[in-house]
């Protein structure tokens, strides 16, 4: 299956880090993700991790406990936090204006 290629990619803008190998790893993903993006010509956004939570929950520093119970409020079958997180995420995205919202890619296709 080929996937389109994104108008856009949105990612989880983790501003803090309990560990240095967790800041050594989160550095190393965000050089390898901006670096694809600009040699693709996409553009790139980081959400805070504070406003996916408050978006999400109504408040900033919602658990992960209280993400999955969310999620599973909206709708959602989420096995863990990371899950709850994207679809988070997502709808964030979708709902509060976060750039280039005119190329959306209907998801429903790409999972056929």
């Amino acid at each position: 299956m080929t996937l389109p290629k994104p108008s856009q990619v949105v990612f989880e803008e983790v501003r803090r880090h309990a560990a240095t190998d967790a800041a050594h790893v989160y550095g190393g993903l965000m050089a390898t993700l901006t670096k694809w993006c600009e040699s693709e010509g996409i553009p790139y956004q980081g959400v805070p991790v504070g406003t996916i939570k408050k978006f999400w929950t109504g408040k900033g520093n919602g658990k992960k406990d209280v993400m999955i119970a969310e999620a599973k409020r909206r709708g959602f079958n989420v096995d863990d936090d990371n899950e709850a997180d994207a679809i988070a995420l997502l709808h964030c995205w979708m709902n509060e204006g976060i750039t280039n919202k005119s190329d959306r890619v209907d998801l429903t296709e790409m999972m056929k």
